[in-house]
């Protein structure tokens, strides 16, 4: 008897040895990918701020553009007809 209570008890340690490794390295992972996730949201709130950056929006028709420049609009139109000429 006293032989199955130490093969369990020998499993359970191996066991939760194992589990309690095992969580602590996804806890790791966990943590590498929320650093580096912090830091790209970092860097592209600070390329968001430079003056060069232009902000796009999704128009009704499903493209991109500035929110300036809406489909028709007479500076859409001024700035299309200016680079023809080049």
């Amino acid at each position: 008897m006293l032989g199955i209570i130490l093969k369990l008890l020998t499993y359970v340690i191996i066991g939760s040895a194992i589990y309690f490794g095992i969580k602590r390295i996804i806890n790791d992972w966990r943590e590498q990918f929320r650093k580096s996730d912090q830091s790209v949201r970092d860097r592209d709130l600070k390329e968001r701020e430079r003056p060069d950056v232009m902000e796009l929006k999704k128009d009704e028709d499903g493209v991109f553009r500035p929110n300036d420049m809406k489909p028709g609009s007479k500076t859409r139109a001024k700035s299309d007809k200016d680079s023809d000429k080049d």
